[in-house]
């Protein structure tokens, strides 16, 4: 006999952060009109959701499921990755294929160095404090 899961709710927001181990922040954005006045509202709120392979980025837009809690915070797993963030500049299926060969790695870093999505160097500034002065 096999059983499938009930249908959970899901929700689609935009990641803000990736600092936890396997978790991620997630802000969804809602609109809705008043009850009295018509106008019409924005929302947003925090979620934190569980990233068991850590393939999100921030930026990326995500979806998320409501599960059994997992911590204080987290009752809340991530599904998918619906869009990847621009400046991540991949496709999808190449972030869930290096997420999935750096599983065993077990961090962020390895993940991003799997993807070849390291970050770039900052830039060479002008060695000029804030009034304009030669330092």
């Amino acid at each position: 006999m096999t059983q499938t899961r009930n249908a959970r709710r899901t929700l689609q927001g935009t990641v803000t952060s990736t600092k936890g181990s396997k978790t991620i922040t997630v802000i969804v954005s809602r609109t809705f009109k008043h009850a009295k006045y018509g106008k019409y509202m924005r929302r947003q709120k925090k979620y934190h959701a569980h990233d068991e392979r850590e393939e999100a980025g921030d930026g990326d837009l995500v979806e998320i499921a409501a599960t059994r809690p997992i911590s204080k915070l987290k009752c809340w797993r991530l599904v998918r990755i619906v869009q990847a963030a621009p400046e991540r500049g991949l496709d999808v299926a190449a972030i869930a294929q290096a997420a999935t060969e750096a599983a065993g790695a077990g961090s962020r870093k390895a993940a991003k160095a799997a993807a070849g999505t390291a970050a770039p160097a900052p830039a060479a500034t002008s060695k000029t404090d804030a009034k304009g002065g030669a330092q």
